[in-house]
């Protein structure tokens, strides 16, 4: 069932705490970090872009600490994919659309819909997915265990995928910064309307194929 607010209220100040004291104890940061991502993978709130941004100011601050943090960044944020993808999408598997949080995220026409995705354009799947912002993710790594993709192809897919994003985010709050968070945030919001977009003018499409299909089937011959 969904969590009560207060509670998921209680866990988001939680969260918010952990990240300070992260910021605060810089040489157990990556060992914190990799933990919370590892939480993500259960979907519960921990923000893999909030981790990477951390881990990237604190790299500035501490260029000794550079490869630990993008170490335990990369490894919790992989490792959460995996977790999302086997034990909550293939192991859980419909069960968890009985669930009423999970359900709003995973009826089975968006299953279907991502499931297509992967057929369609593969790794390029994650590779976008994983820039997507919004929740979109763990969305498709758990509809990536439902619709059974082969486990080999989605961790090596995911490993391609997690290593563009995790360089290309770590690097860039590393280089610049809080400079970039609000190119960074209306990035994602163009990214995201791109994507929303171009997935309803690929259903719209199908649909019509689909008429067309169905119409030629019953005329008679």
């Amino acid at each position: 069932m969904e969590p009560p607010d207060d509670q998921g209220a209680f866990f988001l100040t939680m969260i918010e705490q952990v990240m300070i004291y992260i910021q605060q104890n810089a040489h157990i940061a990556p060992w914190l970090m990799f933990g919370l991502l590892l939480l993500a993978g259960f979907n519960l709130p921990v923000s893999e872009d909030a981790m990477l941004f951390i881990s990237g100011i604190l790299a500035a601050k501490n260029p000794d600490l550079a490869v630990p943090l993008f170490t335990g960044v990369f490894l919790g944020a992989y490792i959460s994919d995996l977790i999302c993808y086997a034990f909550m999408g293939r192991f859980l598997g419909s069960k968890l659309t009985q669930i009423k949080f999970f359900a709003k995220m995973l009826d089975q026409k968006k299953i279907d819909k991502v499931t297509s995705f992967y057929h369609r354009y593969g790794v390029w799947t994650l590779i976008v997915g994983r820039f997507i912002p919004f929740g979109i993710r763990n969305a498709l790594f758990i509809s990536a265990g439902l619709g059974k993709m082969n486990p080999v192809k989605f961790a090596l897919s995911d490993l391609l995928a997690c290593s563009i994003s995790c360089s290309f985010f770590f690097w860039l709050y590393y280089s610049f910064g809080n400079s970039v968070i609000e190119y960074v945030k209306k990035g994602n919001i163009i990214i995201f309307s791109v994507f929303a977009l171009a997935a309803t003018g690929y259903f719209i499409h199908k649909k019509i194929d689909d008429r067309k299909k169905r119409g030629l089937e019953d005329k008679p011959i």
